[in-house]
């Protein structure tokens, strides 16, 4: 479910596995690989869910941030945790 009381998608295990497979592999040929970071930014969809996953799918560590931050608390959290890639 999303931030909006009507939002809400349904997905088999299956097909959220098929989606978070084809995400690890276009992180992959991003070139992240096991143990880098990845921050991740964007609102309560499911592709936030699919980015997550496919992070830990290849060991790669993600930190969540907020989408309703700005640029500047942002850019903080980037360097902060030293990420590789920007997911948003």
């Amino acid at each position: 479910e999303g931030n909006e009381p009507g939002d809400s998608t349904k997905i088999t295990y299956r097909e959220l596995l098929h989606k978070v497979c084809q995400f690890a592999n276009i992180l992959c040929s991003q070139g992240v690989k096991k143990g880098d970071r990845v921050s991740i930014y964007l609102p309560m969809i499911l592709e936030l869910v699919i980015a997550m996953l496919a992070c830990a799918r290849i060991g790669a560590l993600h930190s969540v941030v907020f989408a309703g931050f700005s640029a500047d608390s942002l850019c903080e959290r980037i360097l902060d945790c030293g990420c590789s890639l920007l997911i948003t």
